[in-house]
């Protein structure tokens, strides 16, 4: 469902980085946190296409770890008409979403407690 090489917008990149600054918590996984955090405040991907042009391209097992399979079952849930490529953009989506709420704190201890 998800393509197996995968990015998001340019600035979505940069609030993640600035945040494993501050934490430590990589990219990869504070973007997971990200996506639930916005699947939980009830935010809708509404179609808006984004330019992915992040220069980190992982690979999907990367980005979701072992989240992967309720990552792919949240979205086709949301959104059972997108296709492979709207589907990563509703993921992106929801990352840049939910990063709005995490990209402030500046310990990784400050960052656990708002979890």
């Amino acid at each position: 469902m998800l393509p197996n090489r995968m990015n998001l917008t340019r600035t979505t990149e940069e609030q993640l980085k600035k945040l494993k600054g501050y934490t430590g918590v990589t990219p990869n996984v504070s973007a997971r946190i990200a996506f639930f955090r916005s699947i939980e405040s009830d935010f809708r991907y509404q179609g808006q296409e984004a330019k992915l042009d992040g220069s980190l391209v992982l690979d999907k097992y990367t980005w979701l770890g072992e989240t992967s399979d309720v990552t792919e079952l949240m979205l086709k849930m949301y959104y059972p008409e997108l296709d492979t490529k709207e589907y990563q953009q509703a993921w992106a989506a929801h990352v840049e979403d939910g990063i709005a709420s995490i990209r402030t704190h500046k310990s990784c201890q400050e960052f656990s407690r708002s979890l």
